[in-house]
C-alpha cells in the first residue's frame, strides 16, 4: 500500500535576524498510515562554525522536544495535542525561535519510517 505524507525540515537558526540556518531534522506525517515522527542529526562542528557561542545542549534538548511532541509526549512547555494532524500542524507552524520548521513538502511512500530516515540522510546528514 502507498501512503501520502507531508514533511517539514527542522532548521537551526542561531541568529534569527541573519536568517542563516542549517537543516538538523525532519518531521514526517502520514494521516493514512497514522504516522507522525521526527528524527534529527545535529552536526555539532557545523553548528559551531555557524554560531560559536551556541549552547549545543539546549539545541539538543529543543530537538528532543520536537521529536517528543511528534511522538505524543506531553510537557509543561508544549500543548496537549492528542491527534496526529493538530500535532503536525503545531510542529510545522512558523515560529521565531532558533529551532524552526521549513516549508511543508509532500510525497508518497510505502514505508513512512524508512522515508523519514531517507529524508534525514539526504536533507540533514
Amino acid at each position: 500500500m502507498t501512503y501520502d505524507y507531508q514533511y517539514v525540515t527542522i532548521r537551526l537558526v542561531p541568529r534569527i535576524e541573519r536568517e542563516e540556518f542549517i537543516n538538523v531534522g525532519v518531521v514526517l506525517y502520514s494521516q493514512e498510515a497514522e504516522f507522525l515522527h521526527g528524527a534529527f542529526h545535529l552536526d555539532e562542528a557545523r553548528a559551531a562554525a555557524l554560531a560559536p557561542e551556541l549552547d549545543l545542549e539546549s539545541v539538543h534538548a529543543a530537538l528532543e522536544a520536537v521529536c517528543g511532541v511528534a511522538a505524543g509526549e506531553h510537557s509543561p512547555a508544549t500543548p496537549r495535542l492528542d491527534k496526529l494532524g493538530p500535532r503536525f500542524g503545531w510542529l510545522s507552524a512558523p515560529r521565531s525561535t532558533i529551532i524552526q520548521p521549513g516549508p511543508v513538502h509532500g510525497g508518497t511512500t510505502e514505508d513512512p519510517a524508512a522515508t523519514l530516515q531517507h529524508l534525514v540522510r539526504i536533507l540533514v546528514a
